[in-house]
């Protein structure tokens, strides 16, 4: 099992739930965040001053998923997610040694 988790723009992830939903993702985390990578932020005017932005919103999401779905699920996340520009954002994966639900007590994958 796997944890994919994705720092993606706020205005793709209707594109990128939508995606998910295709194939066969049921559920998934997502929080607002502000971050900055090779973007590092960007100069506003506002009433006449200038500022800087120093961290970007950002949307991320956390996704479970059983190690047959990975590359599908990266795949998916990646294409709907792309805008072809800097700042699009960064997936992440690391492994997942246990899942338990807890309403029921299931564990491992079929607690995804």
């Amino acid at each position: 099992m796997k944890l994919i988790t994705a720092i993606i723009k706020p205005f793709k992830i209707d594109d990128v739930r939508d995606a998910l939903a295709s194939i066969g993702i049921q559920g998934m985390t997502v929080t607002e965040v502000k971050g900055f990578g090779r973007q590092k932020g960007h100069t506003e005017l506002y009433r006449g001053a200038e500022y800087n932005v120093d961290f970007m919103p950002k949307i991320k999401i956390e996704v479970a998923v059983a190690d047959d779905m990975l590359d599908q699920t990266v795949e998916v996340i990646t294409e709907s997610a792309n805008n072809g520009k800097v700042g699009d954002g960064k997936i992440f994966v690391v492994e997942l040694s246990q899942v338990i639900r807890i309403r029921t007590g299931e564990t491992g994958e079929e607690a995804i």
